[in-house]
């Protein structure tokens, strides 16, 4: 089963597997107890299983060792005295010295649903540059991870779950997605009701200043990936006037319905799947997987048709079915990194060994190696259909087939039907769209990748009009993958470490290639 999924952190996985509030300023937390507690830094333990499970987080480079710590925070922010919940907390400590330190830098890595603090420290040193002036930080959001985390079914009813068809042909294939849908989601309230109505990005906005304070900065400097652009934008309309320094990149469009974005989402895999196929066809060698990019991408839906009526096998004891498939082709996209792995999967499938495949599915869905699934897709959907007002049904999935189909031959299906995922959800959806508008915030730089599957570029500029006038500073990466810094380009990286560590953001509308 498909979910609107954002996922930057995924990547992470990926690699070992195969190695609605009111507008302007806000008052501050009401619990004063809370504003003054004391963080207990301490050694990081091994992820959790809701972390995605692996080894305690390594030194870094230099010796130094990632810290984590504990966070309370109001279970319902609209009684700051009530119920609290723990956010789970990981840093590293800056590495310039105190005299240079300018405060933490918050990050959140996307999803919704991804572990900040399984993520930092896989990306950690790609931030090097930005340690020598900053705590890194980062977080497992409210439902998520450490941070009372959302769960639905487990590990064996997941493993079913994900096998299901995900893109029905017939009435009956219409109705078993529906029921499986429902199951779910009623296994989610029967494990998690008392943290599902209080999962929404704007609590989780009203986290970050709680935790802004409790690290003992006056302003929030920020950096937000792929959802974490949306999250960032709401933080930035409630508390306009405590951001200081802040980047967003692989920019959510926060004008569009979960509708809209869906199929911004089928056009954004189909055109990065369009530039896999170009660029494997283009190269001295001979790609292994078609002889033009239409052949390319006619051979990968005749396997995905084949894989519908006939699965081959995967991991063991799971078979590779089209739904798998199409979720690790999707997964590869992700980052030009992994196209590699795409090209060899695809080989591997077409001999009918859907191993690579299916890691890469496993990947896309928290699976490990261990058969032990993080809580990503429970937090994912528990978010999204926290924060997103419509509900969508089989007629309207199916009315909108065309249009899907239209926009990407490969994921149109997949994407339309995910639209299903709040089927009977049990709390009710806070808005159409996030609204991000943030008048009297400074410059906030907003990076967007021209090649980006997950989140499509033409979001950037849909984000800098939403923050209003003299906030947002437009930056493009034209190249390919979710997320510009990380991509290597040095172009990008000068302009952001600029801005965060100088506060000289980029001229407005800059190009880097």
């Amino acid at each position: 089963m498909p979910y609107r999924s954002r996922l930057r952190a995924a990547a992470v996985t990926t690699a070992a597997l195969l190695s609605v509030l009111s507008a302007g300023c806000s008052d501050d937390a009401g619990n004063e107890d809370l504003t003054r507690q004391q963080l207990s830094w301490e050694a990081c333990p091994a992820p959790s299983e809701a972390q995605g499970g692996g080894p305690a987080p390594s030194p870094l480079p230099d010796g130094d060792t990632w810290q984590c710590a504990t966070m309370k925070a109001p279970l319902d922010w609209d009684d700051p005295e009530g119920d609290t919940i723990g956010i789970a907390l990981i840093r590293a400590q800056s590495s310039g010295g105190e005299n240079r330190r300018i405060g933490s830098l918050i990050f959140n890595f996307g999803g919704p649903g991804g572990s900040g603090v399984t993520t930092l420290p896989a990306f950690g040193q790609d931030y090097a540059t930005l340690r020598t002036r900053y705590d890194l930080v980062s977080f497992d959001p409210r439902g998520v991870g450490r941070s009372a985390p959302v769960r639905c079914l487990d590990d064996r009813q997941l493993d079913r779950y994900f096998q299901q068809d995900a893109t029905p042909d017939d009435a009956a294939e219409r109705s078993e997605l529906v029921d499986h849908t429902e199951e779910f989601n009623a296994a989610c309230e029967t494990h998690s009701a008392r943290i599902l109505p209080h999962v929404r990005t704007t609590d989780t906005a009203r986290d970050m200043d709680l935790m802004r304070q409790v690290l003992g900065d006056d302003k929030l400097y920020y950096f937000g990936i792929s959802y974490g652009t949306e999250l960032g934008g709401v933080y930035a309309h409630l508390f306009p006037k405590r951001v200081g320094r802040a980047v967003f990149d692989a920019v959510v469009d926060p004008t569009q319905t979960p509708e809209e974005g869906s199929l911004g989402q089928a056009q954004g895999f189909q055109l990065a799947l369009d530039n896999y196929a170009e660029h494997c066809t283009s190269q001295v060698e001979e790609c292994p997987v078609g002889d033009s990019p239409q052949d390319v991408e006619d051979r990968i839906a005749r396997l995905l048709s084949d894989l519908e009526r006939r699965p081959i096998p995967g991991i063991f004891p799971r078979e590779l079915t089209q739904t798998a498939a199409t979720g690790g082709i999707a997964q590869s996209l992700y980052s030009q990194d992994f196209w590699e792995y795409l090209t060899e999967g695809l080989e591997q499938a077409y001999d009918g060994d859907g191993t690579i495949l299916m890691a890469l599915s496993d990947a896309l869905n928290g699976r490990n190696e261990n058969g032990e699934y993080s809580n990503v897709a429970a937090a994912n959907v528990a978010i999204n259909c926290a924060d997103d007002k419509p509900r969508y049904d089989t007629e309207d999935v199916e009315q909108r087939l065309p249009d899907f189909r239209a926009a990407s031959p490969v994921f149109g299906d997949y994407l339309a039907w995910s639209l299903l995922s709040c089927t009977d959800w049990p709390v009710a959806g806070a808005a159409d769209h996030p609204d991000v508008h943030a008048p009297g915030a400074p410059p906030i730089l907003v990076v967007g990748t021209t090649g980006d599957p997950a989140t499509p570029y033409e979001g950037t500029q849909k984000m800098v009009q939403a923050l209003g006038e003299g906030v947002g500073v437009e930056l493009t990466y034209r190249g390919e993958g979710h997320g510009a810094y990380t991509s290597g380009n040095r172009c990008v990286q000068e302009a952001v470490d600029g801005y965060l560590l100088d506060g000289r953001p980029p001229a407005a509308g800059t190009v880097c290639s």
